[in-house]
């Protein structure tokens, strides 16, 4: 099985509220740089940024192996594990991993769905495939 979060750039307004609600819900506060989805205005629409889970170059690359796959094909970081090196930043051929400055650990999207279910364009959707 695979979950992930699904964009639709072309249904997205660029309203920000599904930065707000995943610092919200990782980092306690309002913040765009602590969200896992960035939302950037680009030639008239937005470039949405999100962990796709497919890649997984971030897994091979982490030498602590803190970066697991789960069984629902989600990569997750284990924080205990990370030794902050940022090497999984570096190789993301999206800037999906992400990291602010004063952070210990880079974050990315766990397809919580939580932005999801606040889009008021349905600009997002988790996806389950297999």
């Amino acid at each position: 099985m695979a979950k992930y979060l699904k964009t639709y750039p072309e249904k997205c307004t660029g309203c920000g509220i599904c930065m707000d609600v995943c610092s919200e819900t990782f980092f306690k506060e309002k913040n765009p740089l602590k969200s896992a989805i960035k939302i950037e205005p680009q030639e008239g629409s937005f470039l949405m940024t999100v962990c796709n889970q497919t890649c997984r170059l971030c897994v091979d690359e982490c030498p602590v192996q803190a970066l697991t796959i789960n069984p629902a094909g989600v990569v997750l970081l284990n924080k205990n594990k990370c030794i902050g090196c940022l090497a999984c930043v570096s190789v993301c051929p999206i800037n999906a991993m992400m990291w602010y400055e004063g952070a210990h650990s880079p974050f990315k999207c766990i397809a919580c769905g939580k932005c999801a279910d606040v889009c008021p364009s349905q600009a997002l959707e988790i996806v389950e495939e297999g």
